[in-house]
């Protein structure tokens, strides 16, 4: 059962309006690394977990994830206070919504959501579930989880270096750092399982696991201990990098008589005569820049 609580998990205090930044806030309200994508990843998945201490884990994070959700809410409402207002009674100042509004996205926000927060990302594309990368195995999601709060951690420094409103900064500095000690809580969590890595039941064919194939080669190769040394069979010739099962490296498939009598009856009303050349539709309206044509046709 959720309950509201009425205070904010961090004040609000935004020094004036401005519906630009507000637009750039939707980012961490309705987008693909914002507060409802981090609170919604992390519910489902404590409904579906099994293991009482991850499951208590997730369900503390996501809620706080919602208490985020309110807060960059709330500082979007502010700074969209006062336009709401002039938008509401009609006032002049909402004459160049324009120059007031800045883009198209904030436009949207001012006249189909009055000025509301809006589910949509700063480039005005809705909420969408997608966001959502749950997999069902938890030391593949405990990974996904700590990206993604690097990943939202890095949203908002963004937007920390494009406000002045120190109010603004010290709520998402806030914001931010939370992300750093929701990535610690996921980083125990996942190395509380043991074997941890690699993920899943079964274990990988032997004869690849420590196989690296060198296969962007030329100018810029690096060494590195995530490609050469001890743990890699280090693979650089890039034939001995086609059919390494020891086939032929082609592909096959087993077909019954009727299969292989009606795929040979479609290949051969397909098929290509290498020897026509056709005047084509191109030819007939070639102009300047068409590239070459054939002058017998």
């Amino acid at each position: 059962m959720y309950m509201h609580n009425k205070r904010l998990q961090y004040t609000v205090r935004v020094a004036e309006g401005n519906p630009a930044l507000a637009t750039l806030l939707l980012e961490q309200f309705g987008g693909p690394q914002g507060e409802l994508a981090a609170a919604m990843r992390y519910f489902t998945q404590a409904l579906a977990e099994d293991d009482p201490g991850r499951k208590d884990l997730l369900f503390d994070i996501s809620t706080e994830e919602l208490s985020h959700l309110e807060i960059i809410g709330s500082i979007i409402t502010m700074l969209n206070k006062g336009a709401k207002g002039e938008l509401a009674e009609g006032m002049e100042e909402m004459g160049e919504l324009r120059s007031l509004t800045g883009n198209s996205t904030s436009q949207t926000q001012a006249i189909l959501y009055g000025n509301g927060p809006a589910l949509v990302n700063s480039s005005g594309v809705p909420w969408s579930a997608s966001y959502l990368d749950s997999i069902g195995e938890p030391t593949a999601d405990l990974r996904s989880n700590i990206a993604a709060e690097a990943r939202a951690k890095m949203v908002y420094e963004r937007l920390i270096g494009v406000t002045d409103d120190p109010g603004i900064k010290d709520a998402l500095t806030f914001l931010m750092t939370r992300e750093i000690a929701h990535q610690k809580s996921f980083e125990k969590a996942l190395y509380a399982i043991s074997p941890n890595f690699p993920t899943g039941k079964l274990p990988g064919d032997p004869n690849y696991t420590d196989v690296y194939f060198d296969a962007s080669q030329g100018s810029g190769n690096v060494l590195g201990p995530w490609n050469d040394g001890e743990l890699w069979e280090r693979v650089e010739d890039q034939e001995a990098q086609c059919a390494v099962d020891g086939g032929d490296g082609t592909a096959s498939v087993g077909l019954t008589p009727r299969q292989r009598e009606a795929l040979a009856s479609f290949v051969a009303r397909t098929a290509s005569d290498p020897g026509s050349d056709p005047m084509t539709g191109a030819e007939l309206g070639a102009g300047p820049g068409a590239g070459a044509t054939n002058p017998l046709n």
